[in-house]
């Protein structure tokens, strides 16, 4: 008893140690604060291979994507139940994905060392300097084991191709035109069975050429020409096809010898048992009532028709015949797998197929519907933009008839007070049910808000899909796909611009989705409705020349539209539409091109319904030796606004700053036999050709990411030396007088500018940079700093700013500067996304809301992720928890006291005046 007494105490210390340890290790936000004001998607990527299995434990749906990710997903909803990331390019590039179950018979175990038991349950190969072989539980995500292989040729590994059988790994690599070696491993091992084996095979070509389960396939003319990899001595196979091939080759997965040609199955070989008298656009194969059975897909008349034929007899099994209207925003499908469910009554119902169309969507259908979908289109977003939405039916009526002008302010007056006789009448009918319907944005919910937060999100992808998404909830209220585009040369993607937005009623908002025709290389235009999603003013057009340089006019006309301005592959300049030619005249633009290292510029002249360019300058930044390379150039926003034009300086003096919206960040790279890498910094007006400032960088090289606003300048960059990364600002002052105090001009050479300079430490790699902006440019300037490990980080601009003093007692530096810390801090509570990172975090987009205090937030890498934020707090709206009902009954009772105040004072006054 005495001995129980004498362990309370360490008891006692051993559980407030715990608890103790446990409460200083948790960091957390408010409950009321998480996903209320931002959301999240989660992203796989296109499928390229699937496993569909319902029949197991657990049903599950594997997948290996193009965005080099493998994924479990939940085959009834779709939703992703584990995901692992692999590094993106070749070096994570999925080869194989094998899955134990889907092998033939005798693969059910992968083969390991002697006398070892261990297999696999999902095995993956990814690179090729060095191809890593791993082995996966399938139901949890977890990595197992793992070898690798490192080539002795790595330029020659990466085609490097992989099949599995009979239990065994065979690695391929194909010498093009030359010949091909062959080696197997054992699966969980690494360990080779035997030598490399050589064929030769001077006809194969990448282009040509595709594995076909144990055969190399190949296309030649007519002729199919394969080879058993497998075989002791392989031998040479041909075959006629009848036809020459006008598309690529395509293998069908789990299908031995088996190749799509023109949309045929065709075997390489005669005793290889297949349907050759099927066409479609993609087949599978699978098992139904205990028989292997090929499932086709193709479109037909807008819909999307499914098959399934039995693989001994071809015969036709009706009960996996589905057809369904397919919808216009998805591409092409490809049927990539499907499986049913075995207690069912072998009638089809309970069969799910799972197909990937060329938009990157994953489609899961059962019973002639789609039970769910996924837009993995989303994984790859190029282009953000925000849309006001319309406002409500009432405000539109009343807007509708406030927009008349009156003559004078008695007939304003009656003007108003009729159109609010209007409105309340409106109101009534509604409340009683007799108004008018309300429309169908309305019915939506999309409908402007008081303070401008609610926004509908435009984004455009990779694939050439374009969204509507609702900021607020994420709700996608509109697709539409545009097919055949692809992005411009010289590494510029697709743009989306605004021509007119949603604030000129009853005139609704219009954007434009400018890209390449991937046939003939020309221009392409796309014209819509961003609220609705609907072609609009036309909707596509095809140009008949090649896009060097576009942007949009400055000015509007009549029905408030922006033009689009257009430089062809010659240089001259087109506008879009035509009647928006003469809002051109008098303009200066310029162009670059990255691989000659050279700026232009020129000015627009509108004669005689002409447009014509005269060039005025030349900027040749290719350096004495020619090696010099554009990397980057930076612009400003267009949108932005700047609000305090000068920095109030100790001594009550103004500093004012260098603000020129016409000056362009270009950044040139080049090596060095000495410094190893030299990255340039040229600020540069692209009206007068003016080289403002200039700076090199020495052993600094990219990756690169800048942002350029105001009077200043931020970029980050790599420095090789140190083997860290930095940032460097530079900001521009004019000095303690102003040149130009009421409008710019390039034109009068104004004085050069003072250059504050500083570059700080960051202890995380960069991956994206955004500045915030905001209405009227009143609030703080912060810099949104995406990280390598998927975290965006909110640094205000006094952390950045070059003028941080060496010391706090520095003469003729600001008052409450901070002063200056090489490194930059990266506080957890300045993660603007907590928890939610974003894997690949590559890309952020700033944009105004309604509030002077708010700035909308969209990032994107593998997940998207929306949100808001406010650099100077929420200086202009009341918070939440606002007591109205406590400062309602002050303000009763201040006046309730002043009108007693009142009149006893008067009371008094009136008495003494009696006396």
């Amino acid at each position: 008893m005495n001995s129980m007494k004498k362990s309370w105490p360490n008891v006692l210390a051993a559980f407030l140690l715990v608890t103790t340890t446990i409460i200083s290790s948790v960091n957390c936000l408010y409950e009321d604060q998480i996903k209320k004001f931002d959301w999240k998607t989660t992203q796989i990527g296109g499928v390229s291979q699937a496993y569909l299995e319902l029949n197991g434990f657990q049903p599950r749906l594997l997948v290996s994507t193009r965005e080099n990710v493998i994924a479990s997903l939940c085959p009834k909803t779709g939703e992703v139940i584990w995901r692992q990331i692999f590094e993106t390019g070749a070096r994570g590039n999925i080869k194989l994905l094998q899955l134990s179950s889907a092998a033939s018979a005798g693969d059910n175990t992968a083969a390991a060392r002697p006398g070892s038991t261990s297999g696999f349950d999902l095995l993956t190969v990814q690179g090729h300097a060095p191809a890593l072989v791993r082995g996966w539980n399938a139901n949890t995500g977890n990595l197992e084991w793992e070898w690798s292989l490192m080539p002795i040729q790595v330029e020659k590994a990466l085609s490097s191709m992989w099949f599995y059988r009979n239990a065994m790994l065979y690695h391929v690599l194909p010498v093009w035109k030359s010949h091909l070696e062959v080696t197997p491993y054992f699966a969980s091992s690494g360990q080779a069975t035997g030598n490399t084996a050589k064929i030769t095979a001077p006809w194969i070509s990448e282009e040509k050429c595709l594995l076909a389960g144990t055969y190399l396939a190949c296309v030649e003319g007519s002729q199919l020409i394969s080879l058993d990899l497998t075989a002791n001595q392989p031998q040479v196979l041909t075959k006629a096809l009848g036809e020459v091939s006008g598309k690529p080759l395509k293998a069908v997965e789990g299908l031995n010898g088996v190749v799509v040609v023109n949309g045929k199955l065709v075997s390489v070989k005669d005793d290889i048992k297949t349907c050759d008298s099927l066409r479609a656009d993609s087949f599978t194969i699978g098992r139904f009532n205990n028989q292997n059975v090929i499932v086709t897909a193709s479109i037909k008349d807008k819909n999307l028709v499914i098959d399934g034929y039995t693989l001994d007899t071809c015969q036709q099994v009706s009960e996996l015949s589905h057809s369904l209207l397919y919808p216009e925003h998805y591409g092409p499908a490809q049927i990539k797998s499907f499986d049913c469910k075995v207690n069912r009554n072998s009638d089809g119902k309970g069969c799910l197929f799972i197909a990937d169309t060329t938009d990157d969507s994953i489609l899961a259908i059962q019973q002639s519907k789609f039970r769910w979908t996924r837009s993995e289109a989303l994984a790859n977003v190029i282009a953000t933009e925000f849309i006001d939405l319309p406002l409500a039916d009432s405000e539109g009526e009343l807007e509708n008839e406030m927009k008349g002008k009156a003559a004078d302010i008695v007939s304003a007056f009656m003007h108003r007070i009729g159109s609010q006789v209007m409105h309340f009448k409106s109101l009534l009918l509604h409340v009683v049910g007799l108004g008018a319907k309300p429309s169908a944005t309305q019915k939506a919910g999309i409908v402007r808000d008081a303070f401008g937060l609610h926004k509908m999100l435009v984004v455009l992808t990779k694939s050439g899909k374009v969204f509507g998404i609702d900021n607020i909830s994420g709700k996608q209220h509109w697709q539409l796909y545009l097919k055949n585009v692809e992005a411009f040369g010289n590494g510029e993607q697709m743009r989306l611009l605004i021509q007119r937005t949603s604030k000129h009623f009853p005139l609704q908002a219009l954007c434009v989705v400018v890209a390449k025709d991937k046939f003939n290389g020309n221009g392409l235009l796309y014209r819509f409705n961003p609220i609705t999603g609907q072609a609009a003013e036309g909707g596509l057009t095809q140009l008949n020349y090649k896009i060097k340089q576009l942007s949009l006019l400055p000015e509007t006309d009549t029905d408030f539209v922006k033009g689009l301005l257009l430089v062809d592959a010659n240089d001259k300049i087109q506008v879009y539409p035509e009647n928006a030619k003469a809002k051109a005249d008098g303009l200066y633009i310029y162009t670059a091109n990255k691989a000659k290292s050279s700026l232009n510029g020129f000015h627009i002249k509108y004669e005689n319904n002409k447009l014509t360019t005269i060039p005025l300058w030349n900027v040749d930044l290719s350096g004495h030796n020619g090696d010099h390379e554009i990397i980057a150039v930076a612009s400003k926003n267009p949108i932005e606004r700047v609000h305090s034009q000068g920095r109030v300086m100790p001594d009550r003096s103004v500093l004012y700053k260098y603000i020129n919206p016409n000056l362009v960040a270009v950044f040139t790279q080049a090596s060095d036999s000495i410094h190893k890498y030299l990255l340039n910094v040229y600020l540069i007006d692209v009206v007068s050709g003016s080289v403002v400032f200039s700076m090199m960088h020495r052993k600094v090289r990219p990756p690169l990411h800048v942002v350029h606003s105001e009077n200043w300048l931020a970029y980050a960059h790599y420095n090789d030396k140190v083997r860290r990364t930095e940032i460097t600002t530079i900001e521009l002052y004019e000095g303690k007088t102003q040149a130009n105090s009421t409008v710019w001009s390039s034109l009068s050479a104004p004085p050069m500018p003072l250059v504050e300079r500083q570059t700080y430490i960051i202890p995380t790699l960069v991956t994206s940079m955004r500045e915030t902006i905001t209405e009227r440019g009143i609030t703080s300037k912060d810099v949104l700093i995406g990280t390598s490990s998927g975290s965006i980080v909110e640094l205000p601009w006094a952390l950045l700013d070059p003028r941080r003093p060496i010391s706090s007692s520095s003469n003729g530096r600001d008052e409450g500067a901070l002063p200056y810390v090489p490194e930059l801090p990266l506080p957890t509570e300045n993660m603007i996304n907590y928890n939610q990172t974003i894997p690949r975090l590559n890309y952020i987009y700033t944009a105004p809301s309604g509030l002077e205090s708010t700035c909308l937030v969209v990032s994107a890498g593998l997940d998207v992720f929306v949100t808001r934020i406010s650099p100077s707090k929420t200086y202009d709206l009341l918070k939440e928890d606002f007591d109205y009902i406590l400062i309602s009954i002050v303000l009763v009772v201040l006046t309730t006291g002043s009108l007693v105040a009142k009149h006893l004072a008067s009371r008094k006054s009136l008495k003494q005046a009696w006396k």
